[in-house]
């Protein structure tokens, strides 16, 4: 449920440190550690998740992220969060349940699922070559055979041996665009792009991949990518608050601010649009959207038109490891067709980062629990948290402390 209108707010600019200190502190005393919804937790599930709530409290605080969520999910729906410090700490407007966040690559599992229902609707074959659909690609380098041995599963499953960055060129010049913003710019590179590996052979984590399936999706259904989602994938999940690039005017006292720290101070970096590559990176939700997305994964639409948008045979064959990647904090770690797999703990998941957005998904496919994990800062110097090390501490924490307890 959407919260009511903030009243003015307090700019913060204008109070002493010392009292933004203390505000920040009755904001986190306001906030509920958890807060139920659904099916409650169990005891051990609830000691397990007070433990990591308290240990996510301290460690955020303490390495300085400006703002962030936690929650759990059962069956679509969240059952506990845990709130930390601001959405827009300039307008002190806390972090709450109808904060948006922007989810980076969470998206490519969107594109993933849509690339899927397009072969299930006989529009495509993923041993189709790209080419096909992306005839540009033939002016890439590829010294292991000719271009059509590229296919889509390659790229579903990053195997293609594409880079992984879509602009491998940064002169740190501030009227450089930080994602291509036309299609004609990433066309331009494609002389200048090799395969780095025999197609299928390996895992190659590649941005500019799920671009080119972006590419392929519009060029088979004549939409432009963030339509055909919003018709075939938002709207029939309910999925109210999800959109991708730059805020909505509706939603706009919603939208997380995300931060540089730099010199113990937060730098707003704004609102931003992603461009061409918006099927690699494009999303914005609120936690509960994401929720709802991880509740038709695993098998718990909220409607029958929702449980439409992709067959379980489907989404079970993107769970199969297509390769291997290597050991990691959750054990040993696959790609299938668009999500990581952890095959050790049973999970299946993905991770996301841009500007200074970390966020991530883990979910139990056979059970449908889940944990969702968002962030709106980085470092922009020494003084700054190292966001990413301290997201995989967090979601190692509960894939193995606190899921298993909901797994039961």
């Amino acid at each position: 449920m959407r919260s009511p209108p903030r009243s003015r707010p307090l700019h913060l600019r204008t109070i002493p440190a010392s009292a933004r200190h203390l505000l920040l502190l009755l904001a986190l005393v306001a906030a509920p550690a958890t807060e139920a919804r659904g099916q409650a937790l169990g005891e051990d599930a609830r000691e397990a998740w007070t433990a990591l709530v308290a240990d996510y409290r301290e460690l955020l605080d303490a390495e300085g992220v400006v703002g962030g969520t936690l929650a759990l999910v059962r069956e679509g729906e969240v059952v506990a969060r845990a709130h930390h410090g601001w959405a827009v700490v300039e307008e002190g407007w806390p972090v709450d349940a109808a904060t948006l966040f922007h989810w980076a690559s969470i998206t490519k599992t969107f594109t993933a699922v849509s690339i899927l229902q397009l072969r299930d609707r006989g529009l495509l074959s993923l041993e189709d070559p790209v080419l096909r659909y992306v005839p540009e690609l033939g002016a890439v380098h590829n010294p292991f055979g000719p271009m059509e041995d590229v296919t889509l599963r390659h790229l579903l499953s990053h195997a293609a041996g594409f880079r992984s960055s879509t602009f491998p060129w940064d002169g740190g010049e501030a009227w450089q665009p930080w994602e291509p913003t036309e299609w004609a710019q990433l066309v331009a590179m494609m002389p200048y792009t090799r395969i780095d590996f025999p197609p299928g052979s390996r895992f190659q984590y590649s941005n500019p991949g799920i671009v080119f399936l972006g590419r392929t999706l519009e060029a088979i259904t004549g939409d432009v990518f963030e339509a055909y989602v919003e018709k075939n994938v938002f709207r029939p999940l309910g999925m109210a608050t999800a959109y991708f690039d730059t805020t909505p005017w509706h939603l706009e006292e919603h939208r997380a601010q995300n931060y540089r720290v730099v010199g113990n101070e937060p730098v707003p970096n704004g609102d931003f649009n992603t461009g061409v590559t918006v099927s690699n990176g494009g999303l914005n939700a609120s936690v509960d959207d994401l929720a709802r997305w991880i509740g038709f994964l695993t098998g718990h639409a909220v409607s029958e038109v929702g449980r439409q948008v992709l067959r379980r045979g489907s989404l079970e064959e993107m769970w199969r490891e297509a390769v291997p990647i290597r050991e990691m904090e959750l054990g040993r770690e696959g790609m299938g067709l668009g999500f990581f797999l952890y095959p050790d703990l049973g999970l299946v998941g993905h991770t996301g980062s841009q500007r200074s957005f970390f966020s991530f998904i883990l979910f139990d496919p056979a059970t449908g629990v889940g944990a969702i994990g968002a962030f709106n800062t980085a470092g922009g110097d020494e003084t700054g948290p190292d966001t990413r090390a301290l997201l995989n501490r967090i979601r190692e924490r509960v894939a193995r402390d606190v899921l298993p307890m909901l797994q039961r």
